[in-house]
C-alpha cells in the first residue's frame, strides 16, 4: 500500500442541531457540527475524506441533513444513512439509497433497537446490500451473537462492525474494562467478509494521549481480522467529551507500533478497498 494513500475517517457526522427535539436523546457533542464546519475541521488536521454517517441519535432514519452536507462536497463524504427494520418495503428503500450519489453504505442499529436475529427487516437489509454491492454497517456492542447469525445467513454481503464492536463511553472516565469483550469481537473474524472499524478507540483509554495502553488489544484485532478488513476512524463528534479531533488523528500518527505501509492501509486504504470510495472521486 502507498504511503501517499488518502487520510479516510471511517465515522464521522455533522448536523445542524442537537437539543430536546432530537430522535432519541442529546447527543454528547457540540450544539451543531455543520458540513462546513466538519469539512474545516477535517482541513485542520489533514483528513483528505471522511465517511459521513447520519447521526441516529438526533435524525433517526432521516438522513436528508447529511445528504445535503454531502451535496455541497461531494469530494470529501461518502454517505451512509441507518435504516429501520420494522419499516415497509425495505428492501426497496435500500435499492433506492444505493442508487443515490455518493453513497458508500447502509447501517442497522442492533445495539439500540435490540431486534433478534430472526426479524424479517434484517435480512432484508443485508440482502439490499448485497445486491447494490454495498456494505451494510452494524452497531453491534452487545449484540455480537446476533451480528454472528447474520453473517452465517448472509455470506455475499459485505458486513462492517461499527465503533470496534465495543460499547464506548459519551463522556469521561473510560469503563473501568473497556475490552472486556474483546473475545466476542475476534470471534467474528471467522467470516471473511466481515470488516471492523477501528473508530472511536482513543475514547477506551485509561492514559493521557497518545494513549499508549490501547495499543496491545488493537494488535489483536489487526492480527486476527489483518489490516486490509480494519479501518480506522474518530467517531468525530460523539468523542468530543473525551479528546480533540486532532488527537484522534495523530494517536495513529505518531504511533511507533504500526509501519508507514500499515498507517497507510488502516488510515485510508483497507477503506477505498471495502468501500469503493476514494476522496474527490
Amino acid at each position: 500500500m502507498p504511503t501517499d494513500t488518502p487520510t479516510i475517517d471511517c465515522q464521522v457526522h455533522a448536523y445542524d442541531r442537537n437539543d430536546e427535539g432530537n430522535y432519541r436523546s442529546v447527543l454528547a457533542g457540540p450544539a451543531t457540527v455543520t458540513g462546513d464546519e466538519m469539512v474545516a475541521a477535517m482541513d485542520s488536521v489533514g483528513v483528505d475524506g471522511a465517511l459521513l454517517i447520519s447521526p441516529y441519535t438526533i435524525y433517526g432514519y432521516d438522513s436528508s441533513y447529511c445528504e445535503g452536507v454531502r451535496d455541497q462536497y461531494p469530494g470529501r463524504f461518502g454517505l451512509i444513512a441507518p435504516f429501520d427494520p420494522n419499516a415497509p418495503n425495505l428492501g426497496a428503500a435500500v435499492d433506492a439509497w444505493a442508487e443515490r450519489p455518493g453513497v458508500v453504505g447502509a447501517r442497522i442499529v442492533l445495539s439500540f433497537e435490540g431486534v433478534s436475529a430472526d426479524h424479517p427487516g434484517l435480512d432484508q437489509v443485508l440482502e439490499a446490500g448485497a445486491r447494490a454491492g454495498i456494505p451494510v454497517n452494524v452497531l453491534c456492542w452487545g449484540q455480537m451473537s446476533v451480528l454472528a447469525e447474520l453473517a452465517r445467513r448472509h455470506p455475499q454481503t459485505q458486513l462492517v462492525i461499527d465503533h470496534l464492536g465495543l460499547q464506548q463511553p459519551f463522556a469521561p472516565p473510560p469503563p473501568d474494562e473497556p475490552w472486556a469483550d474483546l473475545d466476542s469481537v475476534l470471534s467474528l473474524a471467522q467470516f471473511e467478509h466481515v470488516a471492523i472499524k477501528i473508530s472511536g478507540a482513543c475514547t477506551l483509554s485509561h492514559e493521557p494521549f497518545p494513549y499508549p495502553d490501547i495499543w496491545v488489544p488493537l494488535s489483536r484485532i489487526f492480527e486476527t481480522y489483518g489490516l486490509d478488513r480494519c479501518m480506522w476512524g474518530t467517531d468525530w463528534t460523539r468523542a468530543t467529551n473525551l479528546l480533540t479531533f486532532e488527537q484522534g488523528v495523530e494517536a495513529f500518527r505518531q504511533t511507533d507500533t504500526l509501519t508507514d505501509e500499515e498507517r497507510a492501509t488502516l488510515m485510508g486504504g483497507s477503506l477505498q478497498q471495502i468501500y469503493g470510495w476514494t476522496p474527490g472521486a
